[in-house]
């Protein structure tokens, strides 16, 4: 946890290190699809690291927070990691919407990684959240005014990463140890490479916009399947943001089990498939950006099943002078804030009275 010696080693200016790469990431799975690289880490070839090193992007968090009022960084051997997507249609990814010259975070999760980094807890940001967006610093250096009364997901576009991370960390006060991205189209690849991952849906899904159609039952999704339904929205529950999140948790916790199940660790054809895809695919804060380093932090998370990480989403209410939007619930969300800072369990009375979405029980 110990940020010694940081700053030193990371850019200011959160332009890529190396020229290999894909453009916008965005994430869903971040934090696991890192795992490919563990082994790999150990092996000791030099061609794989020379590869893998070269697919690496980073995004330099620390440098450019540098010298801001940032949390304490209390050394109590948790981890927190900001896990975020973001919904550029840049490239490739101009298949899922129109390209309108800049990117918000699609999606947010803090993950937090207690003690032992035996079990998790994740909390999932709504990116149509309110919040008071802190000034910032954009990458082409210009000031990016703060807003009293913002979108979360506007913080990235407003400032990029470190915008995104310095907003998050004002709203919870905690200090984010690390930072990842993934790329749509790297998502896809990544559960093709795994082999597809199964879900049950108790009823019909079937969304035009993120051109999903799967009936009630068991089914083996591919990577785009899989995008399709993290994506999905109108078409359940409410059609608030609130119950995609549910279906992506419900998904988060079908592909850890999908990723224990399948070898991962043992299959060398397997695991390095998924090696270089995730490296290609996830944008990590400097700290991370080495399969060295990559395969430490991966390990640590290696014992993690789906049975020990908690999701919740961050406690909410619809927001009275528009029903588009949610603010959050204070005493509630101070409390989830307040568990991860000390290292504890999430109580349960922090999602109490909490909007929902009402898509939970769309997968088992």
């Amino acid at each position: 946890m110990a940020d010694k010696g940081k700053s030193s080693r990371i850019r200011a200016t959160g332009r890529r290190r190396r020229p290999l790469g894909k453009g916008r990431r965005t994430a869903r799975v971040a934090a696991w699809s890192a795992a490919g690289v563990v082994l790999v880490g150990g092996c000791g070839l030099g061609y794989a690291y020379y590869t893998l090193n070269g697919n690496i992007d980073s995004v330099d968090i620390n440098a450019a927070l540098n010298g801001d009022d940032r949390p304490q960084n209390v050394d109590n051997g948790s981890m927190d990691i900001l896990v975020l997507g973001s919904d550029s249609r840049a490239g490739a990814n101009g298949d899922y919407g129109k390209d309108e010259g800049a990117a918000r975070s699609d999606t947010a999760m803090i993950v937090h990684l207690y003690e032992g980094h035996k079990k998790a807890s994740v909390v999932s940001v709504p990116r149509d959240t309110i919040v008071q967006r802190p000034d910032c610093t954009a990458a082409d250096g210009s000031t990016a005014p703060g807003q009293t009364h913002a979108m979360f997901n506007t913080a990235f576009e407003a400032g990029g990463p470190a915008c995104a991370v310095k907003t998050v960390e004002q709203m919870s006060g905690i200090r984010m140890d690390h930072y990842i991205e993934v790329d749509f189209t790297g998502f896809k690849k990544l559960i093709d490479d795994l082999g597809g991952v199964e879900v049950t849906t108790t009823k019909p899904i079937k969304d035009g916009k993120s051109h999903l159609d799967l009936a009630a039952g068991t089914h083996t999704l591919d990577g785009e399947q899989s995008l399709g339904l993290v994506r999905t929205r109108k078409s359940v529950g409410d059609g608030s943001d609130l119950g995609r999140i549910q279906l992506q948790q419900a998904f988060m916790k079908a592909f850890i089990e999908q990723a224990g199940s399948v070898g991962v660790f043992s299959n060398p054809k397997k695991l390095w498939d998924l090696a270089d895809t995730a490296t290609k695919t996830i944008t990590p804060d400097s700290e991370l950006d080495t399969v060295k380093e990559l395969a430490d932090f991966a390990g640590g998370l290696r014992g993690l099943g789906a049975d020990d990480v908690r999701m919740v989403t961050l406690p909410v209410q619809y927001d009275p002078s528009d029903p588009n939007r949610v603010v959050p619930l204070e005493k509630q969300s101070r409390q989830v804030w307040d568990a991860l800072r000390k290292d504890r369990p999430i109580p349960a009375s922090a999602t109490k009275d909490a909007a929902t979405g009402q898509a939970d029980g769309v997968l088992k």
